[in-house]
């Protein structure tokens, strides 16, 4: 069986006047890891220390002269920046560099990440789309020099052959994905829409890339998606039924992992995969409490679901990967209160999976009532709902209706309120 060879690549970091020297090898590490993930493999790295970004090449001539000899030297055809590069920028550096080696930013490297792990048709329209807008303008103006079908590292995807298209086609290309896109996203809130209308409540697993969040849902659920220890190894979000301990049904959504400095058209591109966090009822945020840097990552974190719009949100704190001697790290959380709970487990063997059920069953049943419901024997689908939306104490089957006894929430009881006796006007409920 042939090898895929893999691409070699030197990593290029700029450090400012307000960054610290700690912070900027923290985040080339974190863009080793996207290289990785991407197939390739770093064999050296390059830090600029400038006051500010240089206008033309980003790092300045003297440092490209360096770059230009490390390239040749250890015989690499990429060179990777860990910050975001204008089409300008990326045409100079090739011409300055030269020697066909060819330059990606951040940006276009986690795309290609995204490019090589969609799954369904809405994942790889997504793909295609952002790729589309922001790598587009970056590979056009230099002829038949900017070819990209090659193959490698940032030249991948569902959407690379129209890179090599007039700017013509591309728009038609873009109209045409995001008119598509935007049917699917009208599927998607008809079906957001009818699981509001069951009642069962919702529950988003958000947190940091290679946070564990597939490992979780398929320890609770057997939902058999790809879990590897990789960033973004899950692009698709995957939604699965799970019944907790009292036998209230919740449903559980794995969702895209958040990165630092995560570029806002992917974000955009993604808005309604993202939806699911703002549509939950609780957000289930996951830490890698065995990672050193889990506390910037949870911040990251929090910070993105805050331009979400899902900040508000009741939230369990899993701080997942206690098998690794990290069991005491989600103690530096901020005090818990009534809307935000931490546990430590680890979706690998289960351990503390239990305490987190019923953790997360608490968080659910926050502001539900006992109530007495009268329901005609006519209307017994209404039961059925029930059961799966709240926790039935006691059925009485009577002659005419039944009488159950369930400890419901807000949205459940405004519902199924006419079946209430006490409620104003609903008289018995028949």
């Amino acid at each position: 069986m042939e090898k895929t060879e893999i691409a070699q690549a030197v990593l290029v970091g700029l450090r400012t006047g307000s960054d610290r020297e700690e912070e900027c090898e923290k985040s080339l590490c974190e863009l080793e890891r996207l290289l990785e993930t991407a197939g390739g493999r770093a064999v050296a790295k390059l830090i600029q220390n400038k006051e500010h970004p240089d206008p033309r090449t980003c790092i300045g001539s003297g440092k490209v002269a360096e770059l230009r000899e490390l390239c040749l030297s250890c015989g690499v055809g990429l060179a990777v920046f860990d910050m975001e590069l204008s089409p300008a920028q990326i045409r100079n550096l090739e011409d300055d560099i030269g020697g066909d080696v060819r330059v990606i930013d951040r940006s276009m490297l986690i795309l290609d990440i995204f490019a090589l792990h969609a799954v369904t048709g809405e994942g790889k329209l997504q793909v295609e789309l952002a790729q589309l807008k922001y790598t587009a303008p970056r590979l056009m103006g230099r002829g038949t020099e900017m070819s990209r079908l090659g193959g490698g590292i940032g030249t991948r995807g569902p959407g690379e052959s129209k890179l090599e298209s007039d700017r013509r086609h591309m728009k038609r290309r873009i109209a045409a994905l995001e008119e598509e896109l935007w049917q699917l996203d009208r599927t998607r809130q008809t079906m957001r829409a009818a699981r509001d209308r069951s009642g069962i409540r919702k529950v988003a697993i958000v947190g940091y890339t290679n946070a564990g969040k597939s490992t979780l849902l398929n320890r609770l659920t057997d939902a058999g998606i790809l879990a590897e220890d990789k960033l973004f190894a899950t692009l698709d979000p995957t939604t699965r039924r799970l019944e907790l301990p009292d036998g209230t049904a919740v449903l559980l959504t794995d969702t895209v992992g958040f990165i630092r400095r995560l570029p806002h058209h992917l974000v955009h591109a993604f808005q309604s995969t993202l939806d699911e966090a703002v549509y939950a009822d609780v957000l289930l945020i996951v830490v890698d409490a065995s990672d050193p840097e889990y506390t910037a990552q949870l911040e990251t974190t929090e910070q993105l679901l805050a331009e979400l719009g899902a900040a508000a949100k009741p939230a369990l704190y899993v701080f997942n990967k206690c098998d690794r001697g990290a069991a005491a790290a989600f103690r530096a959380l901020r005090e818990p209160s009534a809307t935000r709970r931490a546990v430590a487990i680890s979706a690998r063997t289960g351990q503390g999976v239990p305490q987190m059920l019923e953790t997360l069953q608490e968080l659910l049943h926050q502001g539900k009532r006992r109530v007495l419901f009268r329901i005609p024997n006519a209307r017994a689908g209404v039961l059925n709902q029930l059961y799966q939306t709240a926790a039935v104490e006691h059925v009485d089957y009577g002659p005419e209706a039944m009488e159950v006894t369930a400890v419901v929430d807000e949205k459940t009881h405004g519902m199924l309120r006419c079946y209430d006796p006490e409620w104003p006007g609903t008289g018995d409920g028949i």
